[in-house]
């Protein structure tokens, strides 16, 4: 018996929702004052007007260890626990700690418990999530399916793409002038993760058609073996785009799969409205 436990970055499909060994560990999120659980009561439209006339960004905090601990202390025998990069959020520590607590509490007991550090967001934890179930239904053995995670991790890649810097901006990472030159100018920046899970830019060019078609050329030179691989979509309430953006992906690549999900709470902050994630 195992169970998979996701921060809510980590974006379920319905068949995950159904599935008693996938669950989300809400975040919350102050937008002016306004507070807003990540769970499945998340009004995405709502949400994106609060942030639209907010005069600061959102702010998110990460779930308590307490949290995390409630869906660790369970019948499961391996259980797994993935969160959002450790280098953007305390969403990795508080895990961490969580199973600390325990297994303090329970020197006697033979659960075997691991937290990776997804090093990603959004759609990237989904994948992380199947990954582990496949090994899992493939009956390999917890510490053989915590390397074959590890190296999954290691090997994933992310990317994004903005339609608007405006939270950027209000969050006192972009000036006010920098921001209107770019909106001016149609300047979208290509974005995508490092090996330790930050953030860095990769290129920048006009117009999101363009900013589209340069992460399509990025993810397909740094991605070996296309079709063996999932790729995942997450769109900040886009679907067109994100569909559009699969339609360029597989006129130029074969995929095992291509996964798109919309954006829940923590994901829309940052994507904005328009934004798109890919993984793979």
């Amino acid at each position: 018996m195992y169970k998979i436990i996701l921060d809510s970055s980590g974006e379920l499909t319905e068949e995950m929702k159904a599935d008693e060994h996938f669950v989300n560990v809400p975040m919350t999120l102050d937008v002016n004052g306004y507070t807003v659980i990540d769970d499945d009561t998340f009004d995405q439209a709502d949400f994106l007007r609060r942030v639209k006339e907010s005069p600061t960004a959102p702010k998110s905090a990460c779930p308590a260890p307490g949290m995390y601990l409630e869906q660790i202390d369970s019948v499961e025998e391996n259980v797994y626990l993935i969160t959002i990069s450790g280098a953007l959020s305390g969403s990795y520590n508080s895990a961490v700690v969580a199973k600390e607590m325990y297994e303090e509490e329970h020197k006697e007991s033979k659960k075997n418990i691991h937290v990776f550090d997804g090093k990603t967001t959004a759609v990237g934890e989904t994948l992380i999530a199947m990954k582990i179930a496949a090994c899992e239904k493939a009956g390999m053995a917890f510490d053989e399916i915590v390397k074959a995670v590890e190296n999954y991790i290691a090997e994933q890649h992310t990317f994004f793409v903005l339609e608007t810097l405006e939270v950027l901006r209000k969050a006192g990472r972009l000036g006010l002038l920098k921001e209107r030159i770019a909106h001016t100018l149609r300047i979208k920046p290509v974005m995508g993760s490092t090996s330790e899970g930050n953030i860095q830019q990769l290129a920048q060019v006009r117009g999101m058609k363009n900013a589209i078609t340069k992460m399509v050329d990025l993810m397909l030179a740094a991605t070996k073996n296309c079709s063996e691989k999932v790729l995942g979509i997450s769109h900040c309430n886009c679907l067109d785009r994100a569909l559009k953006l699969k339609e360029e992906i597989e006129k130029r690549a074969k995929f095992k799969d291509i996964l798109i999900m919309d954006t829940r709470a923590l994901n829309t902050t940052y994507a904005c409205d328009g934004g798109l994630i890919m993984v793979v």
